[in-house]
Parts: structure tokens; C-alpha cells; sequence
């Protein structure tokens, strides 16, 4: 099995800090394809644009802001949603898309440091 065809496992709510405590091997391998899909800096702007928006935005006004073909754009689109960082609807030709709180969440819990911790070189 390759490592793109691990299964994503998505825990619900928050996670414990790595700066807190060692992940076991499921959070660790849900958080690596979680930051897998985020490496790639297409996907990096269509995360930030689709989060930005302040509600679910139209495949048709995402498009414009890259210079990649639409095809381009829906694999990574792909990727964002296999990795549970949006969600997805098709109304007639166009597809509308908004972020998933609740992982950005989990993402940010994952890499947050304690205060206390902060202290301390």
C-alpha cells in the first residue's frame, strides 16, 4: 500500500498538542495528510481563499485567481476535500465550497503551544 492510498482517519474534536505529548500513529498519520495537502502552495491559496471568504464560495470565482486550467484547480480542490479541510456542493454546472471549522481547529490545536510551554527554551 502506498502512502497515498493510507486511509484518512478523522478523529473528532480537538487533539492533544505535539508540544504536550508524542502522537500515537493514527494522529500522527491523519496529521501528516492533513499537512501533506497543504504543502503544495496552489492548495495553500485555494485553503486561504476558501477560508477567507467568510462563506462558501463558487469554483467559478476561485478559478480566475490562478494560472492553472480548471482541471488543475478541481484535483486540488480534490485534495483539500480528501483531507477534510473543505466540503463540497454541486448546484447546477458550478460547485460551492467552504471550510471545514472543525479540522482548521483541529489543526491549530495540534500545533499550539501552552502558554507555560512558551516560556521555556
Amino acid at each position: 500500500m502506498s502512502k497515498q492510498d493510507l486511509p484518512l482517519v478523522r478523529s473528532g474534536g480537538c487533539c492533544t498538542p505535539i508540544s504536550v505529548a508524542a502522537l500515537d500513529e493514527a494522529t500522527a498519520t491523519e496529521g501528516a495528510a492533513v499537512f501533506k495537502a497543504l504543502s503544495d502552495p496552489i492548495r495553500l491559496r485555494l485553503m486561504s481563499i476558501i477560508a477567507s471568504a467568510g462563506e462558501e464560495v463558487c469554483v467559478c470565482d476561485i478559478t480566475p485567481h490562478f494560472n492553472v486550467s480548471g482541471p488543475t484547480i478541481s484535483h486540488h480542490l480534490r485534495v483539500l476535500r480528501e483531507a477534510g479541510l473543505v466540503d463540497c456542493e454541486r448546484r447546477g454546472t458550478w460547485v460551492y465550497y467552504w471550510p471545514l471549522p472543525d479540522r482548521l481547529q483541529w489543526v491549530s490545536s495540534l500545533l499550539s503551544v501552552p502558554e507555560a510551554a512558551a516560556l521555556v527554551h
